[in-house]
């Protein structure tokens, strides 16, 4: 998934967040257009929050109707340095990559792309598709030692799920209790999904080391007495053993966290990098070079990158 086109800012992120603490901070989305005109809330990054761990974009696209016209269409577009993470919540998605990756994304499942040093792909609705669109996608930063690896693709179609207390929780990265996920990512990371059917009360460990956010795609919950609601992401910082999430109405939501990332980073456009001269760099090599491959099948042109001054 691209970010939007017409994006001008440079998003620094410092090792040093000024959040991490028992304090919650409650952070309200923003608005984006994703591709050919898809509403969606834009979690992180956020000016007073970049990233949690190593998570360093997280969109909720939808529910959304794509049952007129073409769906939702994603056309070409690279990305370095990072791994992107979909997860499909109703619907389908159709990836495509410069790999030779073609991909059906559907409920329960997950799409991971590494990127490394370099790679492009496409998203769109397929022509037969269900008439709601909903998902979260994510990105996660690479450490040094992996920011320039092969690119690669994988797709999960089952992950590890707990039933507890009129919810359940799927691990989409990283471990809880003594189940744990296959997604292969290269920082010290929590993934969950919870999704609850009405009343539920669910006390999760965490860990002190890690920050943690969490956000509701629907629905509504207490988080340790907090309200939150779709659109805001609630900040919990580090030190924490515990979290208590509590509903009372068919709910779904999304929990993060990691070890604060250990590296400053410079995130422009679909790139990942560390300063401005490799983000030039990239934009050069995705205009000029084929040094991102080719996107396959797509009846689309490439997406050029905004000028980055």
């Amino acid at each position: 998934m691209s970010t939007e086109s017409s994006k001008k800012a440079v998003a620094h992120a410092s090792t040093q967040q000024e959040n991490n603490s028992t304090s919650a901070l409650l952070l309200p989305a923003r608005e984006a257009m994703l591709g050919e005109g898809m509403l969606v809330r834009r979690l992180l990054p956020h000016r007073q929050q970049r990233m949690i761990g190593a998570w360093c974009f997280f969109d909720h696209a939808g529910p959304a109707d794509v049952s007129q016209g073409r769906g939702m269409r994603v056309g070409p577009h690279p990305h370095t340095g990072l791994q992107t993470f979909s997860w499909m919540i109703e619907g389908e998605i159709l990836h495509r990559d410069s790999l030779a990756f073609e991909q059906l994304l559907q409920p329960g499942q997950v799409n991971l792309m590494t990127a490394g040093k370099g790679i492009s792909h496409s998203e769109e609705s397929p022509e037969s598709r269900s008439s709601t669109l909903q998902l979260a996608q994510f990105w996660i930063a690479l450490p040094e030692s992996q920011r320039f690896r092969e690119p690669a693709f994988e797709h999960y179609p089952d992950l590890p799920r707990i039933e507890k207390n009129n919810a359940v929780i799927t691990v989409l990265v990283g471990a809880l209790f003594d189940e744990v996920s296959p997604v292969e990512v290269y920082s010290p990371l929590l993934g969950l999904d919870i999704q609850t059917s009405g009343e539920s009360s669910l006390s999760l460990p965490l860990k002190p080391e890690f920050e943690y956010g969490i956000a509701v795609l629907t629905g509504s919950a207490q988080v340790n007495g907090e309200s939150i609601y779709p659109g805001q992401l609630l900040y919990l910082g580090q030190d924490r053993t515990q979290i208590l999430i509590e509903t009372t109405e068919v709910s779904q939501i999304i929990l993060i966290g990691g070890e604060p990332f250990a590296e400053d980073i410079m995130m422009y456009w679909n790139f990942v990098a560390r300063n401005k001269d490799e983000v030039l760099e990239s934009i050069r090599l995705w205009h000029e070079t084929d040094h991102f491959g080719v996107v396959e099948g797509y009846d689309g042109s490439p997406i050029r990158s905004p000028e980055l001054k």
